[in-house]
This record gives C-alpha cells, sequence and structure tokens, in this order.
C-alpha cells in the first residue's frame, strides 16, 4: 500500500527499522513547542489514521466481527498474541479464530477439558495452548457471571479513576482466577508495574471507535485510557520529550499517556495507531516526521508537550 502524497512517506531513508532508529535517536529528548506538537499530531491522524493503513496489524480480525460478543473474544485473543514478528502474530491469531466459527458460542458450547483439546497443537512463540485454552476459560467464566466482558470491565470502573488501570487490574485478576497461580504471559497484571501493553491495546480497540478502532464498549471513557506502550512508542515519545524514562513500565506508561492527555484530554490514545505506523511500515518515516518537526521549531531544549 503506498502513502504517495503522505507528508511523511520516505525520501531516501532506507526502509529498515534499525536505520530508521539510528536516525531517530538524534532527536531524543528535544522536545517540540506544544502548539507545533499537536499540529504534526492532528496531520499525522488525518493522513494515516485509515483503515488501508491497518494492514499488517492483528486489529484487522476485528473488522470480520459485526457482534460484539464476539469481536471482545477476538479482541482479547488477537491482542494476547500481539507480540513477535507481526506475520507470525497474525499467522497464529488466524489459527485459533479458525477453530471457532462463533467465538461466542464457541466458548459457551466449549468445557474445560474441550478448550484445552482444540489447543493442544497450538503455539505461538512460547505462549502454548494450554495457557491459551486456560485464559480462554477464564473468559468464559467472566462471562457466565457479568454476561459479558464489557459488563464486566465496566462494573471495576469507578467515576473517580483517572485511568482504567484499577479497573484492568481487577478484570485481569476475574480473567487469571482459572490460572491457580500458574505462570500466564498473556495476562500481565498492572499491580506488578507492566506496562501492559497488549492490554491497554485491547482496550483502545474496544472503546474507542473511529475509522481505525472499531469500539463497542461505549460506557467505558477514551479520556481514562493508557497508551500501549511498546518499543515503537517508548522510542517516538522519548524522542518527543514525553518521557525520558528508560524502561517501557507502568509509570512510563501513565507519564506519556499524561503528555497526550495534555494535547488530546478526551482521547489521549488518539495518536496511538499512527504513530506506531511509523516504527511498523516500511513505507513511513519516523525520522521525516520528526525532523519536519525540528526544521519548522529548532526543538529548543527547554520547551516540549508536556508544558
Amino acid at each position: 500500500m503506498g502513502v504517495r502524497g503522505g507528508p511523511f512517506c520516505k525520501k531516501g531513508l532506507p526502509g529498515n527499522s534499525s536505520r530508521n532508529w539510528q536516525v531517530l535517536k538524534s532527536f531524543l529528548g528535544s522536545g517540540m513547542p506544544a502548539r507545533l506538537c499537536q499540529e504534526r499530531l492532528s496531520e499525522l491522524y488525518h493522513s494515516y489514521n485509515r483503515r488501508e493503513f491497518v494492514h499488517p496489524d492483528p486489529l484487522e480480525f476485528l473488522y470480520y466481527y459485526d457482534d460484539l460478543a464476539d469481536r471482545e473474544i477476538v479482541g482479547l485473543i488477537a491482542s494476547s498474541l500481539a507480540y513477535g514478528a507481526v506475520r507470525q502474530i497474525l499467522k497464529s491469531v488466524e489459527s485459533v479464530l479458525n477453530r471457532m466459527e462463533s467465538p461466542s458460542l464457541f466458548l459457551g458450547n466449549s468445557s474445560k477439558a474441550d478448550l484445552t483439546d482444540t489447543f493442544k497443537d497450538f503455539k505461538h512463540r512460547f505462549t502454548t495452548g494450554l495457557e491459551l485454552a486456560t485464559m480462554l476459560h477464564g473468559a468464559k467464566e467472566v462471562i457466565e457471571r457479568h454476561g459479558s466482558l464489557y459488563a464486566c470491565f465496566a462494573k471495576s470502573l469507578r467515576e473517580e479513576d483517572e485511568t482504567v488501570i484499577p479497573a484492568l487490574s481487577l478484570f485481569v485478576k476475574q480473567l487469571a482466577s482459572v490460572f491457580d497461580g500458574r505462570p500466564r504471559s498473556l495476562l500481565p497484571s498492572p499491580e506488578a508495574g507492566s506496562a501492559c501493553k497488549r492490554l491497554n491495546l485491547f482496550l483502545r480497540w474496544m472503546v474507542r471507535k473511529d475509522e481505525v478502532d472499531p469500539g463497542g464498549w461505549d460506557a467505558v471513557p477514551a479520556s481514562k485510557l493508557v497508551a500501549p506502550v511498546d518499543i515503537h512508542m517508548h522510542r517516538i515519545s522519548l524522542a518527543l520529550g514525553f518521557t525520558q524514562r528508560k524502561q517501557a513500565n507502568l509509570r512510563t506508561a501513565l507519564e506519556i499517556t499524561a503528555a497526550f492527555r495534555k494535547i488530546a484530554p478526551e482521547d489521549p490514545v488518539r495518536y496511538d495507531f499512527c504513530l506506531t505506523r511509523l516504527g511498523i511500515r516500511d513505507d513511513l518515516s519516523a525520522a521525516e516526521f520528526l525532523e519536519s518537526c525540528k526544521l519548522t521549531s529548532g526543538f529548543p531544549n527547554n520547551s516540549n508537550c508536556q508544558k
């Protein structure tokens, strides 16, 4: 898919993330004036926050499910497996979904033993079929208790909570109760300090509604979402001056989210999709985006988007 005419398509930069990161490192900690930051982010959003730029991304699987009961299960599966090489992620998610014609009916009709047998040969990097089956069994029990994953999460969310993190902690506890203390890489907990990138990605997909994110969890305010911080978002946020923290943990994610909230208070993860395209797609350049800001603003050292 081309981006001809887009403001941040590559112009002579090699099409590999390693070289792009070397260029991007020259901007670290520089920051930019808040007004210019908002203008550049808005330009990026309107240019690239479109469905044509989604592939390759596990989000694309959610588009095939109009029923929210199915979509939230697909979202949980796709986001949980969203680690490693993107081609392998897509292959693994497709392998799971091909075994369930309707995810909600499949879970409703499957026992723990059925799930274990269905996914006994599944493997995604270090995620085993047993761990996947156990997570799905946890989802089935949550749905049986609350009616849906959405209802469970909404009941845990309090109006006074600044972010979704307290509700996410309770949500994870309910999903993970069936693990009986066994390791569960698919369901990290915010209480352990994890940035919970994949779970926050799941919430972005389910809460926000625009051309890219399908939404459906309408009672959860987008203003409470937390940025899904992976290596791409962390590097770009360092370059923008949104954080100086070197580890992509929960504190870093909250700091980055607070910076975005100053720009978009009602939708702090609005720019997550388009910014992460800069680090994922070969035809978009993070360096071009940052260079456009630097050339215009001069990147004064004492001014950044957090002020």
